[in-house]
């Protein structure tokens, strides 16, 4: 009898807590109560509680209670894997007072065998289906069916994808080329004193280049418009509103203005002769000599 109380711990002074489930999964009274893998107590009573949960009653050592806090959590285990159940009690917080006699602490679900079981014959299931799936695409592959298959199976299209590998291989080394080269180039543009470097950082050569550029804007402009002016007087000229386009179109005119011009040269020779008989005129030759004479003193000296 003393061994069998002291196994049940009877003689040993202890306070009563609860939880309660909604299944006990075969929990007896007597079973034990452990705390971080010590056996503090065992299941005193086990009684129905509201509609269909289960209220489990538990003596466990006073001097264990200290460590054990009232936001605890117990919940249903296993001594071994087809052993007696137990309660196991988990840590609560340090900041939640201890356990008192008569608390009622949370309690969580745990998995039953049914349930282990249950999930390991959906598992089977699952791996039958991967299984036979990974079958079926292993024997089209096998077979060349698929783009996969093809790749194993047909050669061409094996060698196709080689050459395309070998090409995009090309194409990055020549990108790595040119990454180089532009490289070099952007070098160049960022030496001291060379033309890029000056036109890219000199003020001055930029204002002196902008400067240029306007001149030659505004030389352009000025021999856009002397072009217009141009194309427009020869245009005026081709036509007969004016008398230089008359005189270039006008044939008729041009044979009038011709005739007039000899009848000009006529009419002066007429005149010469005409005036030198003046002149030899008894009646006008004193007129004449007096000209003379005033012409010729009007003369400079050194002409004299």
């Amino acid at each position: 009898m003393l061994t069998l109380g002291g196994q049940q711990k009877r003689f040993i002074q202890s306070i009563s807590i609860s939880t309660v489930f909604d299944d006990v999964e075969g929990l007896k009274p007597g079973n034990n109560v452990w705390f971080s893998g010590v056996k503090i107590g065992n299941v005193k009573e086990i009684k129905f509680y509201g509609t269909s949960q289960v209220q489990v009653i538990m003596n466990i050592e006073e001097s264990s209670k200290k460590y054990i806090r009232k936001d605890a959590i117990a919940r249903i285990s296993s001594e071994s894997l087809i052993g007696n159940q137990i309660i196991e009690i988990l840590h609560g917080t340090q900041q939640s007072p201890a356990v008192e006699n008569g608390d009622m602490l949370k309690s969580v679900p745990n998995l039953n065998t049914d349930d282990i079981m249950k999930t390991l014959q959906e598992n089977n299931k699952n791996f039958v289906s991967i299984t036979g799936d990974l079958k079926e695409i292993t024997s089209q592959l096998v077979q060349g069916k698929g783009t996969m298959g093809a790749l194993i199976s047909d050669t061409t299209l094996a060698k196709n994808f080689s050459s395309m590998v070998a090409s995009l291989q090309q194409t990055s080394a020549n990108t790595v080329r040119a990454s180089s080269a532009l490289t070099r180039f952007t070098a160049k543009l960022n030496t001291e004193n060379g033309l890029a470097s000056e036109l890219l950082t000199d003020t001055t050569v930029f204002n002196k280049l902008q400067a240029s550029v306007a001149q030659l804007q505004q030389a352009t402009a000025s021999a856009t418009q002397m072009a217009n002016n141009l194309q427009q007087a020869s245009g005026q000229l081709k036509g007969q509103s004016s008398a230089v386009g008359v005189l270039l179109n006008d044939p008729n005119f041009a044979n009038q203005l011709q005739s007039t011009m000899k009848n000009l040269e006529t009419s002066t020779e007429k005149f010469d002769r005409n005036m030198e008989a003046l002149q030899h005129n008894f009646l006008l030759r004193g007129f004449f000599k007096k000209e003379n004479k005033k012409k010729e003193e009007a003369l400079p000296d050194s002409i004299k």
